[in-house]
């Protein structure tokens, strides 16, 4: 009996729900696009900042059993709750208040998201206007906050306008080998590039402490943050058993680890404790293949930012859903996901985060603080639901109990992930 309940849990399907579907390979393409973000040129600094590539990797690899983990656990989440958002699950099962403060988290954490991701395409474009006109006096067409802008205007706003997110599976795989161009190229100019680029020592550092070792998670958690877009995929799959989601989301991580591995093995080999935070700024500006580089990961992550966006979106559809005067409102703005209120709020959320990343100071130390609470996302909020289900849900005793100690584990995991990436932060404004 109890083997049933437990192989009922991996057959377990919310119905399908009418509307545009996702293949199988469209959703391991978004789910990879979501996490191959602005964290790839972080890792080979993580390398380094954890003492080498032996200890990195270990600590990748115990991150990744809890990131598929929490992935297949939002999936029977939200085929329990019967929810279509991140948000709506967390709420339906863990109560209104930490439904609440899930709201909270999950809107600023995407609007900060946005914002750097922004602020890493405006980089980029800056760094290739340099490049093309490399005189000292620029004209003002090259100026960061036109480019952006007119980068926002033209590119990022349609192909963020969609109503669905099935529609990013296509923006995704371009995404995907762009990033993938990336990790290419870091891996070729390590054993063909120029002799100046060799620091050393090349080798494998040692850890000087355990404390340095943890500090890669928040990077890690940044890096990998696809969570949040996990409950939108899967209630958009045309294949909803939990034991399919489970193989895409192996499938999809694996993927992602190994561009991640490749990028930060290669990166800190090739600059040894010289490497940057950003490891493109290691690399000399007029570097025909760098400069390339940089265009295709401003794709990689343009590709990226429509997700995020329809990720904070539909918060602000479900606080318009359950506004009190929507009764006296027309019929065309009773439907949030209509085009009379999704395009003024994609609009709305283009402006509010082009805004911050123009005119904003530095919000590297910011950032820091956002990393940890994306954490919240892909242990606490899941551990939660997971321990929370339980309680509705006919499993033998022996299973729930396994369930439970494991989402006990993850909620403390990603507590004690936040609080020392929150106080590390802290520690480095004063």
């Amino acid at each position: 009996m109890e083997r049933q309940q437990s192989r009922g849990l991996l057959e377990k399907q919310v119905p399908v729900a009418p509307g545009p579907s996702l293949s199988s390979v469209g959703a391991s393409f978004i789910l990879l696009k979501s996490a191959l973000g602005a964290g790839l040129l972080n890792f080979p600094w993580a390398f380094y900042k954890a003492g080498g590539v032996a200890p990195a990797l270990l600590v990748e690899l115990v991150s990744l059993v809890f990131l598929i983990s929490g992935l297949v656990i939002l999936g029977y989440a939200a085929s329990v709750s019967g929810q279509a958002t991140y948000q709506g699950v967390v709420g339906e099962l863990c109560g209104p208040t930490i439904g609440k403060l899930c709201e909270a988290c999950f809107s600023v954490n995407l609007l900060m998201i946005s914002v750097a991701f922004l602020r890493v395409i405006g980089d980029q474009l800056e760094k290739l206007c340099d490049f093309l006109l490399p005189s000292t006096l620029q004209p003002w067409y090259t100026d960061q906050r036109f480019t952006l802008t007119l980068l926002s205007v033209l590119v990022i706003l349609p192909l963020s306008a969609p109503r669905e997110i099935g529609f990013q599976k296509y923006t995704s795989i371009l995404g995907t080998l762009a990033a993938c161009y990336l990790t290419l190229v870091i891996v070729v100019q390590h054993y063909l590039g120029p002799q100046v680029l060799a620091q050393e020592p090349r080798t494998a550092l040692s850890s000087s402490s355990w404390t340095s070792v943890f500090s890669v998670f928040p990077t890690i958690c940044f890096g990998f943050q696809c969570h949040e877009a996990a409950v939108s995929i899967y209630c958009s799959m045309r294949n909803r058993g939990l034991s399919h989601w489970a193989l895409v989301s192996v499938l999809s991580l694996l993927a992602c680890c190994l561009v991640y591995s490749l990028t930060g093995v290669y990166g800190f080999l090739t600059f040894g404790t010289e490497v940057s935070a950003d490891i493109l700024m290691s690399y000399p500006g007029n570097d025909v293949l760098i400069v390339v580089a940089r265009v295709f990961f401003a794709v990689s992550i343009v590709t990226v930012y429509p997700i995020v966006l329809f990720l904070g979106r539909s918060v602000m559809q479900d606080f318009w859903q359950r506004s009190c005067w929507l009764a006296f409102v027309p019929q065309a703005l009773a439907d949030p996901a209509g085009p009379w209120v999704r395009m003024p709020l994609t609009i709305l959320w283009v402006t509010v985060t082009l805004a911050m990343a123009l005119f904003l100071p530095d919000l590297s130390e910011i950032i820091g603080i956002i990393g940890g609470i994306s954490s919240f996302f892909i242990f606490t909020f899941p551990g939660l639901c997971l321990i929370c289900a339980m309680g509705l849900e006919p499993v033998g005793p022996r299973v729930k109990c396994c369930l439970e100690v494991w989402g006990v584990v993850s909620v403390l995991v990603g507590t004690f992930i936040f609080g020392q990436s929150t106080v590390a932060a802290i520690l480095e404004l004063f």
